[in-house]
């Protein structure tokens, strides 16, 4: 492959399968993920960052029992049209689905390589309930009130997915089931675990971890971890 990208579907919301049983399946990677090209360095990590021997998850507060009879993600704010909309698991499971094969990089400098995501892609629901035209940022929310803060142009990221699945399997309570947010070029924090609801918003408001001291941005590249860089 010469791209950057294995990516079988540009624009996320538009794919769906033949059959109207069981959702489409895409699959985007690194490059340097896919063996089959040959790539036997150790790819780079961003700065500061050391790869982790093992994947020790972390959250703020107890992992929550969740019944899915009775989830749901609401999507709410700056929406188009100004229509807010609770979405059941129901209602998303005929969306498409991918896979993403992305490192995961804690802000405390640990890397781990290779996690195998699977969900739903972020323009899939935002196709169901889309931003206002204004609206810049969005804000993800997990339970006992966590919460984030990214740009909408982050969020739909062709990388960028609502997981479901880690590594083929739904995702253990701990890593977040039923759902949580994923953008593998931003720090793990930005992607609250449990989620339960986006909302889209016009003026940037800063989410748990920001408001204590953390980066607005939170890109791994450029390493942006504290406020104090903005």
């Amino acid at each position: 492959m010469n791209g950057l990208l294995r990516v079988k579907a540009m624009r996320p919301g538009a794919v769906r399968s033949a059959s109207t049983s069981r959702p489409s399946l895409v699959n985007v990677a690194h490059r340097e993920e896919d063996p089959a090209d040959g790539y036997a360095e150790p790819r780079p990590l961003p700065p500061g960052q050391r790869r982790a021997a093992t994947w020790r998850p972390n959250h703020y507060g107890r992992v929550p029992r969740i019944d899915l009879a009775t989830w749901s993600l609401t999507v709410s704010g700056a929406t188009a049209g100004h229509v807010d909309r609770t979405l059941s698991w129901a209602d998303l499971e005929p969306l498409p689905r991918i896979e993403v094969v992305a490192d995961h990089h804690c802000v405390s400098r640990s890397t781990v390589q290779d996690v195998r995501w699977g969900g739903i892609p972020c323009g899939a629901v935002l196709d169901l309930v889309e931003p206002a035209d204004e609206a810049r940022y969005a804000i993800p929310y997990g339970s006992y009130g966590y919460s984030s803060i990214i740009t909408i142009d982050d969020l739909l990221s062709p990388r960028s997915i609502f997981a479901t699945h880690l590594d083929g399997e739904p995702l253990p309570p701990e890593h977040g089931w039923p759902m949580r947010l994923v953008v593998p070029h931003l720090y793990g924090w930005k992607g609250p675990k449990w989620l339960i609801a986006l909302e889209f918003c016009v003026e940037p408001r800063r989410g748990f971890w920001e408001q204590r001291g953390y980066h607005f941005t939170g890109d791994v590249w450029r390493e942006e971890r504290y406020a104090h860089q903005e």
